[in-house]
């Protein structure tokens, strides 16, 4: 099987579809498109999102910590405590697992999220340093999102820039090779795309105005989050390549690794999804918070299309990401 998250197809064929048990307090539950899992407490929604790092070992502790508050902020709440399950291979010293857990304790003290527990473990089961993250966040339950609110002529926006992590990883895996076949400054720019990663305050803000759907563009990057955007809200997408924004750092690294940028994964990105009103009060306040938003596209009945120049096609479902293809180099 190709490497990267399972594809959608199999999720639903033999992961979802084995799920037997549902209980009524679970307000929202395992779905294409849909980063958290949400759980009634009352007045309050218990929101917790889990996920691995398993495309680099540089800077692993902050992004086990980043990745999966991205995930909980994407419902609009506020992350409040993280797991972390540290699986490590024999040869792993504790300068090493001193210097994960620094950069997992910084990156938590940025977030005002608490290390709650975990696991940490030495294991011949794997051959390099596996951690998975599992956030849990809290949320007024008047404020939850609601994707059946989604409606054809809604706006669809984008925080930053495409394929920010993506970005930023091979940066920092393949320095040596890249240099000398792009310009120095551009791949410094790219070195730095990482302190771009979090979504937290553009979720939260985007959840106080009560906008429809929120999806953090990961793996499968802009266009792997659309399709699945779709599939969540059951509705069509339609995208236009030309507004979708990119760094010339990440241009040239596509170019050069011969990848699809737009396919690559962009934690640090925000997918939104809002009707005119909100997404004009969304822009306003993303603007005063020194964040980049642009909308890209808008919602249509049917279809998942990509307008490229004067050419529609259809989007596909997200397969392996291309970072995995550019770190085979």
């Amino acid at each position: 099987m190709e490497i990267g998250k399972l594809p959608n197809d199999l999720l639903q064929k033999i992961v979802f579809s084995n799920i037997k048990n549902k209980r009524k307090e679970v307000l929202v539950r395992a779905a294409v498109g849909e980063d958290n899992a949400i759980v009634d407490f009352g007045d309050e929604v218990c929101v917790m999102s889990t996920d691995p790092i398993t495309g680099t070992t540089k800077d692993i502790g902050r992004l086990a910590v980043y990745i999966s508050c991205n995930d909980v902020a994407s419902s609009g709440a506020e992350p409040i405590g993280i797991l972390l399950t540290v699986l490590l291979p024999p040869a792993t010293t504790e300068e090493e697992i001193e210097a994960i857990m620094k950069e997992a304790g910084e990156a938590s003290k940025e977030l005002n999220v608490e290390i709650i527990g975990g696991h940490t473990e030495i294991t011949d089961a794997v051959n390099r340093v596996i951690i998975s993250s599992t956030v849990i966040g809290k949320q007024k339950k008047e404020s939850l999102l609601d994707s059946r609110r989604v409606k054809a002529g809604d706006r669809i926006l984008m925080t930053k820039y495409a394929a920010i992590e993506g970005t930023s990883i091979i940066a920092r895996e393949l320095k040596e090779y890249l240099k000398g076949r792009m310009d120095e400054k551009k791949l410094n720019e790219a070195l730095n795309m990482g302190n771009m990663i979090s979504v937290i305050k553009e979720g939260i803000i985007a959840g106080e105005i009560g906008v429809s759907y929120m999806h953090d563009i990961t793996e499968g990057g802009v266009l792997g989050a659309v399709w699945e955007a779709s599939v969540a809200t059951g509705k069509g997408v339609k995208v236009y390549e030309d507004r979708i924004p990119m760094k010339e750092a990440t241009r040239e690294i596509a170019k050069i690794l011969n990848i699809n940028p737009y396919r690559l994964i962009s934690s640090g990105s925000m997918l939104i999804i809002a009707d005119s009103k909100k997404a004009e009060l969304l822009k306003e306040r993303l603007n005063k918070e020194n964040i980049p938003v642009t909308e890209i596209g808008e919602i249509i009945e049917d279809g998942i299309l990509l307008q490229r120049g004067e050419m529609v096609e259809e989007i596909l479902p997200p397969g392996s990401d291309e970072l995995y293809k550019a770190l085979l180099r």
